[in-house]
């Protein structure tokens, strides 16, 4: 039944993206606040089709420590669900992301006319340059700045690798940031078609004000988020009785 419901799940993804996606590309030349609002319509199709098709529940914890207008937003990565799931929770989200994906056909002119921020991962400092001016540019407008500081997905029980570039655009920018912690990998895991009825939950935690030493807030950053993070993954495996070890088991086999 789990793989059925699976199934269904992908044809009915992958067509509400098309849809979506030729949707935005066709009214390509409209303002961007528009291909905003078509980027929360499929954002919350594609949670409706994951909540209703595969039967898992989504709760939504900490709203209230979203800071108003800019800030920085870090956020454990996980899974597919926290970059369609930040979308409808955030005013102004604006991600950054590899460089790579703009070549993706639909999906990355999507990101392109968002004005969403490409990060050249290969390109040293002078990347990093151009990455901090468009991100002040973004932080003026009141947009929150959305970053994985992983860089890329990491399966629950994968050590952290947080990576330096956060702490360098946190000093650099001069705004507080607010930690995201989640458990979307025990009910979306990355690289694997199984998706399960698990309960996720995304917790908003007590953003890290301004004007911490670099490796403070990358210390800090790093624990309040592995913290939780675990905290979370436990409490929804408890609810089925299951463990970390289980879980992995289970990924591996």
């Amino acid at each position: 039944m789990l793989l059925a419901r699976n199934v269904l799940f992908a044809i009915a993804f992958y067509g509400n993206c098309a849809f979506w996606f030729l949707f935005a590309f066709l009214g390509y030349l409209l303002p961007r606040r528009y291909f905003l609002w078509f980027s929360r319509g499929w954002a919350r199709t594609s949670l409706w089709l994951f909540t209703t098709l595969i039967g898992a529940k989504i709760e939504i914890r900490g709203l209230e420590n979203i800071p108003a207008g800019g800030a920085l937003v870090a956020s454990k990565h996980q899974s597919s669900f926290e970059t369609i799931a930040l979308l409808p929770l955030l005013s102004q989200p604006t991600y950054i992301y590899k460089r790579e994906l703009n070549y993706v056909p639909l999906f990355g002119w999507h990101l392109i006319r968002m004005g969403q921020i490409p990060v050249d991962r290969g390109g040293g400092a002078e990347a990093m340059a151009q990455l901090v001016v468009r991100v002040r540019g973004a932080l003026a407008a009141g947009r929150q700045i959305i970053i994985f500081p992983e860089g890329t997905r990491r399966a629950i029980d994968d050590p952290p690798d947080y990576k330096l570039g956060v702490a360098q655009l946190y000093r650099t920018l001069g705004v507080p940031c607010v930690p995201i912690a989640l458990n979307a990998g025990v009910a979306w895991p990355r690289r694997r078609f199984l998706k399960t009825p698990h309960r996720i939950i995304l917790e908003f935690l007590e953003p890290i004000p301004s004007g911490m030493p670099a490796k403070t807030f990358f210390r800090l950053l790093q624990e309040r988020i592995e913290t939780e993070t675990a905290r979370l993954v436990d409490e929804t495996l408890a609810e089925r009785g299951q463990s970390r070890s289980a879980t992995q088991s289970s990924s591996e086999s």
